[in-house]
């Protein structure tokens, strides 16, 4: 597969993922604030900047901003228009590679960003929105499952995906476990918990395994190490071998083989984890999967995507 085509599927991938991750971050964070006190409801907004890595985290600014910034602001290369926007270019790049069908849902879902503005949104249902814009991402990946063959080019995708979807979990979980302002994670309540479990679309899930007693470890275990809920790291890491191995397969082996070392190390990390264990140091743990998920990514990169032309003619 040519380097432009691997590299624009999965960019596609990644952003599209991180459009949805925000969109349902948000969604849970404006509805869960109705109930605090500003205090808290400011303590959860702030939380969530640091989830996402917005420069916003340090500064103090309203709901209503912040929904602006990662939702609309298309200078901020993070917000849901400029993922939405970034990930429709990748796709018009590669049109000859993807399906018509994937084309025209992330076509209508550009479009239908592009029709709506912050006052519109804001002042009718954000949650209709946000809802919407979940939808759409679910959609399209669904639309790609099912009419995209399932060969390099999809590998490349689902990688793109699984590694975004973890980075983006583990972040997430670290700010939770690793409160700001030096508050002890074990003092947060209940419905932060199930906040936190919303935020990653798990508790009914998590209550099948767990029932509704919501324990941190018990949340950690699950968002960690579950190896069949699709949005936990685990099911993550299990996915990025496996198209790690796939895209070997497809290419040269030689040069692939860095990226599966590197996934089979990931998930072994995660195989074999105890959540006792990992509670002691949440977040050097949370630190050390974000690390590895950089390197797969960057070995990737340097054997299917930046490679030299003499590495081309090994």
């Amino acid at each position: 597969m040519l380097s432009r085509v691997a590299d624009s599927l999965f960019w596609m991938a990644r952003y599209l993922e991180r459009a949805e991750h925000t969109a349902r971050l948000l969604d849970v964070h404006l509805h869960s604030a109705l109930d605090l006190t500003p205090a808290a409801a400011r303590w959860r907004w702030q939380r969530l900047l640091a989830a996402l890595h917005s420069p916003l985290a340090d500064q103090s600014v309203s709901p209503y901003a912040i929904t602006q910034a990662l939702t609309f602001d298309a200078t901020n290369s993070d917000s849901i228009i400029a993922c939405i926007t970034t990930a429709r270019e990748n796709a018009r790049q590669v049109r000859e590679r993807i399906s018509s069908e994937m084309w025209e849902q992330v076509n209508r879902l550009y479009l239908q960003l592009r029709t709506t503005s912050m006052e519109e949104m804001w002042s009718g249902e954000p949650h209709l929105f946000f809802r919407a814009v979940k939808e759409g991402v679910h959609l399209f990946q669904g639309i790609t499952d099912a009419t995209l063959s399932h060969d390099e080019g999809w590998w490349f995708i689902q990688i793109g995906r699984y590694l975004e979807r973890a980075m983006a979990t583990a972040a997430l979980l670290d700010v939770h476990f690793c409160a700001l302002d030096a508050q002890d994670a074990a003092t947060l309540d209940y419905f932060e918990w199930v906040s936190l479990l919303k935020s990653c679309t798990a508790f009914e899930a998590y209550c099948k395994v767990y029932t509704a007693s919501v324990h941190p470890e018990d949340v950690a275990e699950f968002l960690l190490l579950n190896a069949e809920f699709p949005r936990s790291i685990r099911f993550a890491a299990d996915m990025i071998q496996e198209a790690a191995l796939a895209i070997s397969r497809s290419s040269v082996p030689r040069a692939t083989a860095r990226v599966e070392r590197l996934a089979g190390r990931l998930r072994a990390v995660l195989d074999y984890g105890q959540v006792d264990e990992i509670m002691m140091d949440m977040h050097t743990y949370l630190m050390t999967i974000r690390r590895m998920c950089a390197q797969v990514h960057d070995a990737l990169y340097q054997a299917c995507i930046s490679y030299s032309a003499d590495e081309a003619l090994r």
